[in-house]
């Protein structure tokens, strides 16, 4: 079963609360296993692109089943690929970091993207969005 939506909103909310404790703006974005949005919330104050980016890192996670700092050493080591396989999905692939895969009995059930601070910034909200629905 994918990501409920449920678990996507207890997810952006504790992502948006770690961004705000960091004292950053940013967008959430919520992915099924396919890469299509379940939620997405931008917060007051985000950047006007934040909410492109941060669901085009939850999706190019979750239909390349790699969390966004794996996806950009895949796109170093063979951009040719990445390339190609960012024009055929339904978004633009964005690797780096800010995206996390959201698993569940072993099995990848959605992502989490998030883009509006320092991609460091972004994943430690990322990783505290999963952190709120780890025990799926």
């Amino acid at each position: 079963m994918p990501i409920t939506s449920d678990q996507a909103r207890q997810a952006v909310e504790a992502a948006q609360r770690r961004a705000s404790t960091i004292g950053i703006r940013v967008t959430v974005a919520v992915v099924d296993e396919g890469g299509y949005l379940i939620l997405l919330s931008r917060m007051d104050g985000a950047p006007a692109l934040s909410p492109e980016l941060a669901e085009a890192k939850a999706a190019g996670a979750a239909v390349m089943g790699r969390p966004g700092d794996v996806l950009a050493d895949n796109f170093e080591k063979r951009p040719g690929f990445f390339t190609a396989a960012s024009a055929l999905s339904r978004r633009p692939l964005v690797p780096g970091l800010g995206s996390v895969l959201v698993m569940a009995a072993g099995r990848l059930i959605g992502a989490i993207g998030v883009s509006g601070g320092r991609p460091e910034q972004d994943l430690e909200a990322a990783t505290a969005g999963l952190e709120a629905i780890q025990g799926l």
